[in-house]
């Protein structure tokens, strides 16, 4: 959710059990512009928060003009001062998936993952042990990262895609109305084009590609993954992963108000086929 209206966004995931703290909602307030202007951003996304053993883990993503390219994550564990993530890679994702248990909430910390391989056969067979150091910060980033690929959505016609290729804000988007938010066609991961099948490359084919440039949740496997509810009679939408449990979006339909956010302890749910 966008920083600049967090104290009035945050209230329409409250009954998500995600809650601020008034002293939370004004340093962010504070802290958030201080970053967009140091940084020249022109938009700081309030990400959510990582639950940790010791501290929180707050996040705030920082964009440009193109949404897509140039996208910087910072954390905090005060809601003042932000450090910086380094880009994910591919190594990252490898070691993340090494670690498990919760985040301690120190970045320094260090995580050890000792895995025994073996060389050789019969009598000639060996044992070895390789020792893989996961530093708290990178697996920080890489489950970051994995969230927003995973479950980070927006509403159709929200972004377009220019001809010079940029994702921007949709000026003309007014909101959907309730029988479209009520659909889970309706709404987009907010990244590449992943979905390659026969059958999305004809759908894709007779849609309007300034807009149907990203994959609709709605081909999401598992299928179920994602819960959807009114509330407020039909005034406010919430959509839930149980991929991601903690990820909340929400959208007040016939407005443009939407948003996102994720208050977990960062593990993904791999149970999950086994429960739908």
């Amino acid at each position: 959710m966008e920083s600049r209206t967090l104290h009035l966004s945050i209230d329409y995931v409250g009954s998500s059990g995600i809650i601020l703290s008034p002293e939370q909602k004004a340093a962010l307030q504070t802290s958030l512009t201080i970053l967009q202007n140091e940084n020249k951003f022109n938009r700081v996304y309030f990400w959510g928060k990582i639950l940790g053993v010791k501290n929180d883990y707050f996040v705030a993503q920082g964009v440009y003009r193109d949404e897509f390219a140039g996208r910087k994550t910072f954390y905090s564990t005060d809601c003042m001062q932000w450090g910086l993530l380094p880009p994910v890679t591919a190594q990252m994702k490898t070691n993340a998936k090494l670690a498990k248990g919760r985040f301690t909430g120190d970045p320094s910390y260090e995580i050890e993952h000792i895995e025994v391989k073996k060389t050789g056969d019969g009598d000639d067979a060996t044992e070895e042990e390789e020792l893989t150091t996961i530093k708290e910060e990178d697996r920080l980033t890489a489950v970051i990262a994995e969230i927003d690929n995973d479950v980070r959505i927006v509403p159709r016609g929200a972004f377009v895609q220019v001809p010079t290729a940029e994702v921007v804000k949709n000026r003309s988007f007014e909101g959907l109305l309730v029988q479209e938010a009520a659909k889970l066609c309706n709404y987009m991961h907010f990244r590449e084009a992943q979905c390659l099948n026969l059958k999305s490359l004809l759908q894709r084919a007779n849609l309007d590609r300034a807009i149907d440039f990203m994959d609709s949740i709605e081909d999401d496997i598992p299928r179920g993954s994602w819960c959807i509810q009114f509330e407020r009679g039909s005034g406010l939408l919430t959509l839930r992963s149980f991929l991601w449990p903690g990820y909340v979006f929400f959208h007040v339909p016939a407005t443009r108000e939407y948003g996102s956010v994720y208050f977990g302890t960062g593990e993904k749910n791999l149970d999950l086929p086994f429960m739908l």
